[in-house]
């Protein structure tokens, strides 16, 4: 987990930006990018716009350094714990961004290049990227999860629209499996994914607003049993725990199961695998709704930091720039199938993209998370309960418990 001191530097004052011809003029060193997307799906295009960069500063060369998603955070924190090997720029979950700054180890973007043409950044976003007024990330790619579907599969179960509710896809699930052999849902149990079980019942792991752990509630037990009537039912196939995202993408793309939970980066893997070699065989359609009839998932995307300890900063800067401007997260949308967070990205091209279309929908009822400058701790202690429970360890109300408990050490100032 990330415990930075205040004492790593550099995140307070934002006033010292000089104007954006200053900074750029006459760069030269390097710049270390620590890169949080997928080397094989999702890495090529921004490969090909760092080399564009590269062109146009010949005196910059970027290390362009890919780390794991999970890991990014933790990576981060340690770096610049230690005071040595600390990137330039960091691609980091906005979840990330309160805790970061706060410890002082992200540096302010404001008036700097990094953020130019500010108003043209959607307001979703770039509203998760601020702390105390100062804008600490640049918003890169915005996303929210869906539920994507084999239209094949449901086709063959005798199904003609997606499951718009938890019961319906319990439904359809059996339908699937036992028309067709191939199970119905892969339940990731990775806390984020399961955001959308507790959002559906109006709740969530904590309550900022009032600084209270809410995670033993009612209404999370609720979600959690949920997920339990899913498998037990026979609708969805239990994760591989060892390898939850990855075992639910190979059993989605081979078309051994007909439903997950993903967002819009999953789909040049899924389209990859056999079940989509016709890519129009691929459904988009919301999050199904829970038991308080609301359906929500959360607003996720990547931003791009500073490291407050950069001693390239100005370079850092008009990196970020480049590879984050309009015309480069529009390209960036075409290949990746991504969400851009620019509004003039959104070009006819882009929108004739099949995966962004498909995702408007979910968008329009995605939910900020809570801003919590710990927020990022808080995934690990659910996502290890709920596996405990799902492979009935632990009761329902005993994991979670136990993840209170682990919460109250995490947050606390929180009432239990």
């Amino acid at each position: 987990m990330l415990t930075l001191t205040a004492a790593c530097g550099g995140g307070g004052e934002a006033g010292g930006a000089q104007p954006a011809g200053a900074q750029t003029a006459g760069m030269s060193g390097t710049v270390t990018y620590w890169d949080t997307s997928d080397p094989k799906t999702e890495g090529p295009v921004y490969e090909e716009l760092i080399s564009s960069f590269e062109t146009k500063y010949p005196d910059v060369k970027v290390n362009h350094v890919y780390v794991g998603f999970g890991d990014a955070q933790s990576k981060f924190g340690a770096a610049v714990e230690a005071g040595k090997d600390v990137p330039d720029v960091l691609r980091i979950d906005g979840g990330a961004i309160p805790a970061l700054a706060a410890a002082g180890a992200i540096a302010p973007l404001d008036g700097t290049p990094a953020l130019a043409d500010e108003p043209d950044f959607l307001p979703g976003p770039l509203d998760t990227t601020v702390v105390k007024g100062h804008v600490y990330g640049a918003p890169q790619v915005t996303d929210t999860l869906g539920l994507l579907y084999n239209k094949a599969l449901l086709k063959k179960a005798g199904v003609t629209k997606p499951p718009r509710t938890w019961n319906e896809l319990k439904t359809v699930g059996r339908a699937v499996k036992a028309k067709t052999g191939a199970d119905g849902l892969y339940l990731n149990t990775g806390a984020y994914f399961f955001l959308p079980f507790l959002y559906g019942e109006g709740t969530d792991w904590v309550d900022a607003d009032n600084k209270k752990i809410t995670v033993t509630s009612s209404k999370v037990a609720t979600a959690v049993r949920t997920a339990q009537d899913l498998i037990s039912s026979g609708a969805a196939m239990a994760p591989n725990f060892a390898d939850l995202y990855g075992g639910m993408q190979s059993a989605f793309k081979e078309g051994r199961v007909a439903m997950v939970i993903n967002g819009p980066w999953s789909v040049p893997d899924a389209i990859s695998g056999p079940a989509f070699k016709n890519a129009a065989n691929l459904g988009i359609a919301p999050v199904p709704a829970g038991g308080s009839g609301t359906a929500a998932a959360p607003t996720g995307g990547q931003n791009l930091v500073v490291s407050a300890a950069s001693p390239n900063a100005a370079a850092a800067h008009a990196f970020i720039q480049f590879i984050n401007s309009a015309e480069s997260q529009a390209q960036v949308a075409v290949k990746n199938n991504t969400l851009p967070t620019r509004v003039s990205a959104y070009t006819a091209e882009v929108k004739k993209n099949s995966t962004i279309a498909g995702f408007q929908p979910a968008l329009q009822i995605a939910r900020a998370r809570p801003a919590v400058a710990k927020g990022g701790e808080l995934y690990t202690p659910f996502e290890t309960a709920l596996g405990r429970i799902l492979q009935g360890k632990v009761s329902v109300q005993g994991g979670l418990s136990e993840t209170a408990r682990q919460y109250q050490k995490i947050l606390t100032d929180y009432a239990g």
